[in-house]
């Protein structure tokens, strides 16, 4: 029992610190951010990161699994509600930019990835092949039921999913632009892929 709580609290804290950090990465970049700059942000001594992470590189690394894990789960969860093709993608739409800008948020724009070592490098790039292949698999799902326009579903995905990891950039915790941002942004995205 003591152990189960002893985890749960190191994940929490985990958390915490991963979202300093993609706040951190998302504002300065990778050269600007310091792993004092997490620390400060959360109130904790350099040295208590460490407790975490072993260096910056693997700080980065873990925003960007962290991310990954988010859209993968918000994808499965959009795809298993049923639907048309344009359900499904509006449902991951709207479950993605909750997660940029809500409780989740913020996560890593994964802009930094030329920073990681080549072993993890090449594991957040085979992580964002899969999460664009799926969001695309969605895409052709609705064009073959009608309900998505026919289109060049590489580019619409780029385009899609470019739109909506760029916000934290822009985003900087405003509670009122957060639900404007969930209940338009879904809206103006799916509606150009509309058939019909």
């Amino acid at each position: 029992m003591a152990t189960n709580a002893l985890e749960s609290r190191f994940e929490s804290q985990k958390d915490r610190m991963l979202k300093a950090a993609a706040q951190c990465f998302n504002q300065k970049g990778y050269s600007g951010t310091s792993l004092r700059d997490v620390a400060n942000l959360l109130g904790l001594t350099d040295a208590a990161l460490y407790y975490y992470v072993r260096n910056k590189e693997e700080l980065v690394y873990l925003c960007y699994l962290r991310a990954a894990d988010l859209g993968r789960d918000a994808l499965k969860g959009a795809a298993a509600a049923g639907g048309s093709g344009l359900d499904k993608v509006a449902r991951y739409l709207r479950r993605h930019v909750e997660i940029m800008v809500g409780e989740d948020g913020p996560i890593a724009i994964m802009s930094e990835i030329p920073s990681l070592k080549p072993v993890h490098r090449d594991e957040v790039l085979e992580l964002s092949r899969m999460h664009s292949s799926a969001f695309e698999a969605l895409i052709e799902e609705g064009i073959a039921d009608g309900s998505i326009a026919p289109c060049d579903v590489r580019m619409t995905g780029n385009a899609i999913m470019g739109s909506i990891n760029w916000i934290p950039k822009w985003f900087h915790g405003d509670g009122r632009q957060a639900d404007q941002i969930v209940s338009e942004f879904p809206r103006i995205l799916s509606a150009g892929l509309t058939a019909g």
